[in-house]
């Protein structure tokens, strides 16, 4: 149909690159015999589930992880050795890869509907000896995980050490949590949401017309027909493959050249670059899937819906016994960052064990099939998993002050004011840390014993790290409130030395006060006499050697004072229930004019008395 010369060129790598609708060299298949009821009725008298296994299922049965595939995948998610073709997933599973089946048992299923093996619109239907093609009944979500259990029982695995995928494998991933609470310890969905958006559905509405309205489609039975409805297939398929990329994306990939296409023979327009980039991946697909299973598919994950709102979620995901690991990324517009927020908010209020990154880049919607991004999304997952099996780096951070320091040497052994912030959070008491940094303090209260703890951080790289010590932290702007958490839901909020670094003081102050029983806020004096004589005697705003920062990159937006904040205290009608000032550089508290004396202080508040 398409042919392109030098289809090797980096403006046609996607994440289609490489796969191709060639037999599968290693993949197993087993029948479970029906009848088998589907969700929205009817039911099928039976179902062949196609699937590939990686690396060897352990003594104790416990180190399987399940892998869903999207919408267009297989379960041919990598390659099983040299001679083999490549997988959809190759950058992230294999031995010492991010899921290493040097550890972990890999299970990867083609979903029912499918066309690669399992049970489909293609398959014959042995009570009439023919494809079932438009016959085919309507499938949901649900459908397809009941039958990926069938298969979990069939291999003899009680309880999986994690289920993930992304895209529409990410809803799956949703769904194992939603049904099946008790049979993963983990769930790591990427780039998806609790029900597609409107937007998302008229695309997928506009591909299914494009391939019912081919001449060649023939009520879908074309099997047996000269052609099948490929021009139709195609075009959905472009259609889609727009959702999958971002306008930078496409802007780097097409703008030098967008007048100069690539030399295709077409049945597509072609006189734009990114033209004869979409119809040759339209073509590509062609070669590898079927139009019905696109139909079925697509209009499962249309009516895939675990509710539109976070209160719905909420009450799906209260008693959820999983932990959780959540990634959206920051393009992507089809499964836009909002919507994995509101599965976080919902599991946040229920104090669900759940960690949330949205990845900062601009591969869009594609993103957690691409390599660009995989340092980040590739090692929280490592991390995640580790965590899981008891091998994790672990809480225990060697001390709060392992590798921190004071305010004003960097390399200073000790973080003193750690210390203290831990001698005033009670044994057993459940700990907010916001601008939880690296997590040090948290991994300490880990250390400490049996804590409900949560970090809210804005930077991905510490974010990574928290997930690396096995803990619980969202990525979320301060400024943007606490609304996804309850009043009073934690026992204390730490902000530790954050409050100069806030735009919006007033209002996550209240927040704080809101959620937590109590708060310590702990802040640098720029009262301190030492910042004081730099302004005074050289004129110039305090920087290297005091505060690290010149006065144009430094974070610190706002300079207060001990005396500023206790009148900033006194507006809001706060309670000071104890203070601390600090020199961090003598190690000692300051009891003797603290405004001028101390570098760092540290207050315990309340809204009440």
């Amino acid at each position: 149909m398409i042919t392109e010369n030098n289809a090797d060129d980096n403006n046609f790598e996607s994440s289609d690159t490489g796969r191709s609708g060639a037999p599968l060299k290693h993949v197993q298949t087993i029948t479970f015999e029906g009848p088998i009821k589907l969700d929205r009725g009817g039911s099928l008298p039976e179902v062949t589930v196609a699937y590939e296994t990686y690396g060897r299922l352990n003594e104790a049965r416990d180190n399987a992880v399940w892998i869903c595939h999207a919408l267009s995948g297989d379960s041919h998610v990598a390659a099983h050795d040299d001679d083999d073709d490549p997988g959809w997933w190759d950058i992230a599973v294999g031995p010492g890869k991010s899921i290493d089946t040097d550890k972990y048992f890999v299970i990867c299923p083609n979903i029912l509907g499918g066309c690669r093996g399992s049970t489909g619109p293609d398959s014959v239907d042995p009570q009439t000896g023919e494809r079932y093609g438009q016959h085919f009944p309507t499938i949901t979500m649900n459908d397809m995980v009941d039958v990926q259990l069938r298969l979990l029982d069939h291999l003899g695995i009680d309880k999986l050490l994690a289920v993930t995928g992304g895209s529409v494998g990410g809803q799956q991933a949703l769904c194992w949590a939603a049904r099946y609470p008790n049979r993963t310890r983990g769930v790591i969905p990427m780039a998806t949401s609790s029900r597609l958006s409107s937007q998302g559905i008229a695309f997928n509405v506009v591909g299914r017309n494009a391939i019912r309205r081919d001449p060649d489609f023939h009520d879908g039975q074309y099997y047996d027909q000269p052609s099948g409805p490929q021009v139709g297939l195609a075009l959905a398929r472009m259609i889609g493959h727009i959702t999958y990329l971002s306008r930078e994306s496409m802007h780097q990939k097409f703008n030098a050249t967008r007048n100069k296409p690539r030399n295709l023979e077409a049945e597509f327009e072609g006189q734009f670059s990114v033209g004869s980039y979409l119809g040759f991946k339209g073509a590509e697909f062609v070669e590898r899937f079927d139009a019905n299973s696109y139909i079925t598919l697509s209009m499962a994950v249309d009516l895939f819906d675990l509710g539109g709102s976070i209160e719905e979620l909420t009450e799906l995901f209260k008693d959820n016994p999983c932990k959780w690991l959540v990634i959206s990324f920051t393009s992507d517009w089809l499964f836009p960052p909002r919507e994995s927020q509101d599965i976080v908010e919902a599991l946040v209020r229920t104090d669900r064990a759940v960690s949330y990154c949205n990845i900062d880049t601009d591969c869009g919607h594609d993103s957690f099939l691409l390599a660009a991004d995989l340092d980040m999304y590739g090692k929280m997952t490592a991390s995640f998993l580790a965590e899981l099996t008891g091998q994790g780096s672990g809480r225990a951070g060697g001390g709060p002050g392992a590798q921190q320091s004071n305010i004003f040497h960097p390399d200073h052994p000790h973080r003193l004011d750690y210390d203290v912030i831990l001698d005033m959070i009670e044994p057993g008491a459940s700990v907010l840390d916001l601008g939880c940094g690296n997590g040090d303090l948290l991994a300490e209260l880990g250390g400490r014993g049996e804590h409900r703890t949560l970090g809210v951080e804005i930077h991905q790289q510490d974010i990574a790290a928290c997930v690396d010590k096995g803990l619980d932290v969202v990525h979320a702007d301060l400024n943007d409130g606490l609304g996804a958490l309850g009043d009073k839901q934690f026992d204390c909020i730490v902000l530790s030395r954050a409050l100069m670094e806030i735009q919006d003081v007033k209002g996550v102050v209240e927040e704080m006060l809101r959620v937590g029983r109590k708060c310590i806020i702990s802040f640098p004096n720029f009262g301190y006499y030492k910042l004081r004589d730099m302004l005074y005697h050289e004129g110039k705003a305090p920087k290297a050697g005091v505060l690290h920062h010149k006065w144009y990159d430094t974070p610190n937006i706002r300079v207060l004072t001990i005396k500023d904040f206790e009148e900033f205290c006194d507006e809001l009608g706060v309670t000071i229930h104890q203070s601390l000032a600090l020199d961090t550089e003598k190690g000692v508290t300051v009891s003797h004019a603290p405004n001028s004396m101390a570098d760092l202080a540290i207050y315990v508040i309340s809204s009440g008395k």
